[in-house]
C-alpha cells in the first residue's frame, strides 16, 4: 500500500442543511487530521453533525459549495478541502469515490447493513470480491477472533444482533483498509457484548495499523479509542 502523510485531512469544510426554510450549519469551516493508525472517538449531542462528518469522509455527502468569484460563470467550488490518502477530492467523480470506498475504506453501520440474501462467509468476503480477491488466511483469523467460524454457512438474518455486528466488523476489516468509519457500532448491543466487540475491533485494527473514526454516545466505548473529539456548534474540540 502506498505510504501517505495524512490519511484524512479536512481544511475549512462547511456543511449546511436547510430545514423548513431555516439554515442549520452542522460543520463550520472544520479543520481536522486523522493520521495513520490512530483511533478516535467522536462524541456530541444528537444532531450535531457527527454522522454527517462520517458521510462526508466516505463521499456519501458533499461539503457546501461557494461561488467562484474569479469566474464570470456559475462555477462553484467546495467550501474547503477534503484530502484523502494525500489526494484532494474536490474534483473527484463517482468513479474515484467508489474506488476509494472499495479499496481503502471499511464502514460499520449502526444498522449493520448486511446483505441478507447471503450467508456469513459471502458477507465477509464481499469487499474482497469487489477488489478481485478471494477468501484468505486473514479472513480465517477474523472469523476465529470474532467467533464466527461455526457460523460461516448461516444466513445472516438468522443471527442475533451481536452476531450480525461481528459479521459487519469482519466485513469492514476483510480487505485490510487503512480507515474504518464506525457509526454507533455497538448501539444495538447490550453492555457486555458492546465491550467485547470494541475490544476485538481495536485489537484487529491494531494488527494492520488501521485508523478508526467512531461516532459513539458511550463513554465506555469512547475509552477504547486513543483520542476523543467532541463536535459542538460545527467545531471539534479535543
Amino acid at each position: 500500500m502506498t505510504e501517505f502523510e495524512h490519511l484524512v485531512q479536512l481544511s475549512g469544510i462547511t456543511k449546511t442543511f436547510i430545514d423548513g426554510g431555516q439554515q442549520h450549519k452542522v460543520l463550520d469551516t472544520l479543520d481536522l487530521i486523522i493520521p495513520k493508525g490512530q483511533t478516535i472517538a467522536l462524541t456530541g449531542a444528537s444532531g450535531s453533525g457527527k454522522s454527517t462528518l462520517l458521510n462526508l469522509i466516505a463521499g456519501f455527502e458533499r461539503p457546501d459549495s461557494v461561488a467562484d468569484s474569479s469566474s464570470t460563470s456559475n462555477h462553484h467550488q467546495s467550501s474547503g478541502t477534503l484530502t484523502l490518502l494525500d489526494q484532494d477530492t474536490t474534483h473527484w467523480q463517482d468513479k474515484q469515490w467508489s474506488r476509494f470506498r472499495q479499496e481503502s475504506l471499511g464502514v460499520v453501520f449502526q444498522q449493520f447493513n448486511l446483505l441478507t440474501p447471503l450467508n456469513v462467509n459471502d458477507n465477509i468476503a464481499f469487499p474482497l470480491r469487489l477488489n478481485g480477491q478471494d477468501w484468505n488466511p486473514w479472513c480465517d483469523h477474523l472469523a476465529d477472533a470474532l467467533g464466527l467460524t461455526e457460523l460461516l454457512n448461516r444466513h445472516v438474518e438468522s443471527l442475533s444482533g451481536g452476531q450480525q455486528q461481528r459479521v459487519a466488523i469482519a466485513r469492514a476489516l476483510a480487505h485490510k483498509p487503512p480507515l474504518i468509519l464506525a457509526d454507533e457500532p455497538t448501539g444495538n448491543l447490550d453492555q457486555t457484548a458492546s465491550l467485547e466487540v470494541m475490544q476485538l475491533l481495536c485489537e484487529l485494527a491494531a494488527e494492520h495499523q488501521t485508523s478508526i473514526l467512531m461516532v459513539t454516545h458511550s463513554l465506555e466505548c469512547a475509552n477504547f479509542m486513543q483520542r476523543r473529539w467532541h463536535l459542538n456548534k460545527g467545531k471539534i474540540n479535543e
